[in-house]
């Protein structure tokens, strides 16, 4: 229907008051009879007129009305009569003679359409603003009508194949295998059928940001060649009650119509959360949106050729509904890359990248330890960038470790650090470095520098020889000397200690409580989980879900974490004394050159770590 435009409705809105407000002014009265002017002022020499009504100032005074009085002394009508032009100054006097009564009534002029004004003024901001209220809600229809919002942006749906293939997903052969084997069953769904074999109805990818679920997703979609419908689990959530179930009925009959097909969900702990725990009780736009897609996928006869996949970080939220068999029937863990698979990741993102013969894949990919693909290839484009900055033609192995460095500490900083700041920050890392040499367990050292960087002053920067999916107690012993080393270094060198080891002493802090309440290290506490809240599944981070025991063991774990930090500063504190004077010769060289590289720290302090980094 053809709206009506908004000039229309004020038009009519100001008629309809201007009625009403002239209605109101309409005399009441019996009509008037109109005489002329000197019959007037004969009416009143004949005491026929007792009581007048004057209108407007004296001198251009108006006769509004008059009553003519009978013999009983009661009006018997009313007049009016035209004055003469610029007013009669003997008319007053006449009709104070006479004794008549005069009533006088301001001239209001066009004082009714003042009054209007503000009313004008209001309905016309009213329906201004109801006119933006309706723009904005059609922006968040995206300029659709209501149909197309119900739908929302998944009915926007893609042929994947032409975009992404496996070949473009390196780094996570795992989840491919798993997820690959989806393709036969989308290309030839009858095989399976005359097994009696059901595809998986849904398929829930986790793992940390950046490792490539959704890529895998399309993927799986560009190999198979068939519809995929993509929208974020966010989307499904509106301002309107029931647009979140709407959508995702919309989505799955689309998907049906169109098999064979998938359906990729991001970010579903955005509804996926267990319920329950809504504001709205049961009635929660979240859970309803929830209960649907729960009762979609349920609604599967088996024999659609139509895959759920979703993807998230956090499966420790999601609702035990979504994780039974039927459902999500498989679980593809992604996991951050080791040094082969991020090795290939950046072999795909260099495809059109001009690299120069110093760069050594090899050396990027160990460099880069936790790096997910997101972050790797962030640094290749950010490598690319500093090549054009540069103005070069190829990116080097220079601008890769620059890269690096910038996304691991941030950017570089100019301070004005005085010299004795200077000389304490050489102790410091020197600490560090010397200790992290000597310690038969800790990781390699790659380089040391007091460049400040990010929040950073200077860093000791150690890349692991191989990956650790566990970690023994004579490694995590070492970590924290290591960690506490500089802090003993500016003890020993310069007779003080700084608020430089701050988070030197935070994250020894952590690791040894954890040594202590959640990796049962300590032999005074011995094999007991008292960790103070539960762990981010992926990010390793504590949550805020605090967990209780008794203040006598929060005592205990609290002197046994003291103990190992103890015990790991006597540990620091000889090395640095067993070895005075190369630890002095590093610090001279560094306050020099401000960064130090691992040929030159080895040929500081002795070739007596041959082999680093066994565990």
């Amino acid at each position: 229907m053809k709206q009506i435009p908004s000039w229309v409705w004020v038009v009519a809105i100001v008629a309809i008051a201007s009625l009403l407000l002239l209605s109101t002014r309409l005399p009441t009265l019996e009509p008037k009879a109109t005489v002329s002017y000197s019959e007037f002022k004969q009416m009143i020499s004949d005491g026929l007129i007792k009581e007048v009504t004057l209108k407007g100032e004296e001198a251009n005074a108006e006769l509004k009305e008059a009553k003519v009085f009978g013999a009983a002394g009661q009006p018997t009508t009313k007049i009016t009569a035209n004055l003469p032009s610029g007013g009669d100054p003997d008319l007053l006097k006449m009709l104070s003679s006479e004794n008549v009564t005069i009533w006088n009534v301001p001239d209001s002029g066009n004082s009714w359409m003042l009054s209007l004004l503000p009313w004008i003024i209001f309905i016309g901001v009213y329906i201004f603003i109801m006119r933006r209220m309706q723009g904005n809600l059609m922006d968040r229809f995206g300029g659709r009508n209501s149909s197309d919002f119900l739908v929302g942006s998944a009915k926007q749906e893609e042929k994947a194949g032409r975009k992404v293939t496996f070949k473009d997903v390196a780094g996570q052969e795992a989840a491919k295998q798993e997820v690959a084997e989806l393709v036969d069953f989308l290309k030839h769904p009858e095989t399976y059928e005359n097994l009696g074999a059901e595809a998986p109805h849904g398929v829930l990818l986790v793992g940390p940001p950046g490792t490539g679920k959704t890529l895998l997703a399309r993927a799986l979609a560009g190999e198979a060649g068939v519809n995929f419908f993509n929208i974020s689990a966010s989307e499904f959530i509106e301002m309107f009650v029931g647009v979140g179930a709407s959508r995702v009925r919309k989505m799955f009959d689309e998907a049906k119509k169109r098999a064979p097909s998938i359906i990729f969900i991001d970010e579903l702990d955005a509804v996926g959360r267990v319920r329950g725990t809504g504001l709205g009780g049961g009635n929660d736009e979240r859970e309803q949106t929830l209960n649907q897609i729960l009762s979609e996928m349920d609604g599967f006869t088996g024999h659609e050729t139509v895959i759920v996949l979703a993807a998230t970080n956090r499966p420790d939220v999601l609702d035990p509904a979504l994780l039974r068999p039927g459902r999500f029937d498989r679980h593809v863990t992604l996991e951050l890359p080791d040094k082969s698979a991020r090795k290939a990741i950046l072999e795909v993102h260099i495809r059109n990248v001009p690299l120069s013969g110093d760069v050594d894949l090899d050396t990027v990919a160990a460099s880069c330890p936790g790096f997910s693909g997101a972050d790797l290839k962030n640094l290749v484009n950010e490598a690319a960038i500093a090549a054009a900055r540069d103005g070069t033609s190829e990116v080097s192995m220079h601008h890769f470790d620059e890269m690096r460095d910038k996304i691991i500490m941030g950017t570089v900083r100019t301070l004005a650090i005085q010299p004795d700041e200077h000389h304490r920050l050489a102790v410091h890392e020197a600490g560090h470095t010397a200790v992290a040499y000597f310690l038969p367990h800790a990781d390699p050292l790659y380089k040391v520098t007091i460049i400040p960087r990010g929040r950073s002053l200077g860093g000791t920067h150690m890349l692991p020889t191989e990956e650790r999916n566990t970690f023994s107690e004579e490694y995590l012993h070492d970590r924290l000397a290591v960690s506490l080393a500089g802090r003993c270094a500016e003890k020993y060198f310069l007779g003080s200690v700084s608020s430089g080891a701050d988070d030197d002493i935070k994250t020894a802090t952590q690791l040894a409580r954890a040594m202590v309440s959640r990796w049962g290290m300590s032999e005074e506490i011995g094999p007991v989980d008292l960790r103070q809240s539960e762990e981010h599944p992926f990010l390793g981070r504590e949550m805020a879900q605090p967990r209780h025991f008794s203040e006598v063991m929060s005592s205990r774990v609290d002197d046994a974490v003291s103990v190992l930090l103890r015990e790991a500063e006597e540990r620091g504190q000889k090395i640095i004394e067993d070895h005075k004077k190369q630890i002095e010769q590093l610090i001279v060289k560094l306050e020099a050159e401000e960064t130090i590289n691992r040929p030159d720290i080895e040929t500081i302090l002795g070739p007596v770590a041959a082999n680093r980094g066994a565990a």
